[in-house]
């Protein structure tokens, strides 16, 4: 098997840079959007074949050198009592906005409530075997509260800040519903057989650093602990968040991904040699000429010379439209193909 991925997440030598993308399975390829016209978004997700199928697509194009499970951030919000539409973003029935509504949110249990996501995997294992890992993944506890306490996507999310601002006991209880629920979920999909788990943070550029330190990173350590105890690698991807790069530095993670609104290595001096870094290339850059795609990868791959630990990936996920052609340039580049 190509372990490069799993040998750089773990800072061991590597003869080349792994690279995959966040969202690589998505609607930039047109293979994908073939099985989306047949289905729409939740059931996709809900179907072990076909999820298994997208996620195999880019590894079969492109070759990268991790898959990650297809799924969605908020597929653990269904058991735990919220009815998610997607109209096309997400919108999240009767959000938490109270005490009271707090109490609305149930425990269970991923394996038997979640079938799909497990089988996913299990099938994902099989076709990848001897071919290249496999990442599981989930919300951060403060993406997913901030979802389920705004109802929907936001620019501002403004509701999860008038609780962490105007009842921060509440915002702590929600936090620690989320947190015991996404320690279960990912440890579930780790004995499922998921090889590294990547936990994303996606709102938590929206916290000053003390509001982070209180409500993100001490919920989002607690997940992270959790994964680490079963001895896979995880991954902790905070958006937006450079100025947090002194308390994710705190994170405890195997490899911290970083996003392209700072230099690779001025972000890497902030953590300190204990982590890998993953990143950090623009999503935008894959929409300029092939030779632009280039250039950028190996200047970021200059900057990750001497680092500890190196994945390459973009600062965010690929974004729709994305030229496939540029893409593959990108694989070339960083894979030593050109």
């Amino acid at each position: 098997m190509n372990d490069l991925f799993l040998r750089a997440c773990r800072r061991e030598p590597v003869e080349r840079t792994p690279i995959w993308i966040m969202r690589q399975a998505g609607r930039y390829l047109p293979e994908y959007r073939e099985v989306r016209r047949r289905v729409d978004f939740l059931t996709l997700c809900k179907t072990p074949e076909l999820a298994a199928e997208v996620t195999l697509q880019p590894i079969d194009r492109f070759g990268f050198d991790a898959a990650i499970l297809f799924s969605d951030i908020l597929t653990i919000a269904e058991p735990m009592g919220f009815e998610i539409t997607f109209n096309p973003g997400p919108v999240i029935s009767a959000p938490v906005r109270t005490a009271a509504d707090v109490e609305r949110v149930r425990e269970f249990d991923p394996e038997q409530e979640l079938p799909f996501v497990y089988e996913t995997i299990r099938i994902l294992r099989r076709e990848l075997e001897g071919r290249v890992p496999l990442i599981g993944f989930a919300a951060a506890p403060f993406t997913l509260a901030a979802y389920l306490a705004e109802g929907a996507g936001s620019r501002n999310f403004v509701e999860p800040k008038r609780l962490i601002l105007g009842d921060p006991t509440t915002a702590r209880r929600l936090l620690e519903r989320v947190t015991a629920a996404t320690e279960r979920y990912v440890t579930a999909q780790v004995r499922a057989g998921a090889q590294a788990i990547q936990l994303f943070d996606t709102w938590a550029g929206l916290l000053t650093a003390r509001e982070y330190r209180e409500f993100g990173l001490r919920y989002a350590r607690q997940v992270i602990d959790a994964v680490r105890g079963t001895g896979v690698p995880v991954i902790y991807v905070a958006r937006d968040a450079t100025h947090l790069m002194n308390e994710i530095a705190g994170c405890g993670s195997d490899v911290v991904g970083l996003d392209w609104r700072a230099p690779l290595d001025e972000s890497a001096g902030k953590l300190g040699e204990r982590y890998a870094v993953q990143g950090n290339l623009d999503p935008c850059v894959l929409f300029a000429p092939a030779e632009v795609v280039t250039r950028q990868a190996r200047e970021i791959l200059e900057r990750a010379q001497g680092l500890p630990g190196h994945i390459f990936n973009l600062g965010h996920g690929v974004l729709p439209g994305t030229p496939v052609e540029h893409v593959e340039a990108l694989v070339r580049a960083v894979q030593g193909r050109n």
